[in-house]
């Protein structure tokens, strides 16, 4: 340890012991090299959790985007289905074209298809019901988007499993010239 004018060590000077008496002046180490790396660490230690915090802001705020957007698209088809309209394709592809319309994007493609499923069950019992008659004026239309897989922005949630969900329900109305659609 080297010792200043004073007999005194370089502790003294840094606050560790007292001052010398006969008040000379510390010799102390420039205040560069005391300080070198101490921004870069703070920053490390301010910027990681700041951009852990971006990432969960825009993870959260698309996932609740993406619910609001397909509770919308089984709203629609539903909708459009107990009207008793129809596509070429049937009632039930016209439904299905109509929620992935306002799927924004999210349900395109055969792909999106293989996420919507449309059940038909009896007004008064709640059972199942299939066949050609299961849209008949009554039944109830359930729309459903089931286990549509997404995968976060943030590094740590990397699964992308079947996340969001959303169904929508409706009594069927009468067909308006009488004839039931074909499903």
């Amino acid at each position: 340890m080297r010792k200043n004018s004073s007999g005194t060590g370089i502790l003294a000077c840094v606050g560790l012991f007292p001052p010398p008496a006969n008040n000379t002046r510390c010799r102390s180490l420039p205040r560069r090299k005391r300080t070198t790396g101490s921004a870069a660490l703070e920053a490390a230690f301010v910027f990681l959790p700041l951009i852990a915090i971006l990432f969960a802001l825009m993870d959260f705020s698309v996932a609740i985007f993406i619910k609001n957007v397909l509770y919308h698209a089984v709203r629609e088809g539903v909708r459009f289905g107990v009207t008793q309209q129809t596509g070429p394709g049937g009632q039930d592809a016209a439904i299905k074209s109509v929620v992935q319309t306002n799927g924004m994007g999210f349900l395109n493609g055969a792909i999106g298809l293989s996420y919507i499923a449309i059940n038909y069950y009896d007004g008064r019992t709640g059972a199942p019901v299939s066949g050609i008659t299961s849209n008949s004026a009554g039944n109830i239309c359930v729309v459903s988007v089931t286990n549509l897989p997404w995968t976060y922005f943030a590094p740590l949630w990397r699964s992308s499993t079947g996340l969001f969900s959303a169904t929508s329900s409706d009594a069927m109305e009468a067909p308006p010239n009488g004839v039931l659609p074909p499903r």
